[in-house]
């Protein structure tokens, strides 16, 4: 069964995670938003569209990663 895709311009996307279009273009591709994960280029082209769905899923992982500090035993801590 496939499952429905919603594919975003860079525009679209910057409007609903709130993000300037130039900084989802120099700052988050290919550092966060991956080819082939976050994004691809249809038919090889130079445009871009965006995967919503896979983007909303991981939106929140790096917010959480990013406040665990790993402990001494292999636990982390949420600071």
């Amino acid at each position: 069964m496939q499952k429905d895709i919603t594919y975003l311009t860079t525009a679209e996307l910057a409007e609903k995670i709130k993000y300037d279009t130039r900084t989802i273009r120099e700052q988050l591709k290919d550092s966060v938003l991956i080819e082939g994960i976050h994004y691809i280029r249809p038919f090889g082209k130079r445009k871009i569209l965006y995967l919503w769905e896979q983007i909303r899923d991981d939106l929140g992982k790096f917010s959480q990663a990013s406040t665990m500090v790993p402990m001494a035993k292999g636990g982390v801590a949420h600071g």
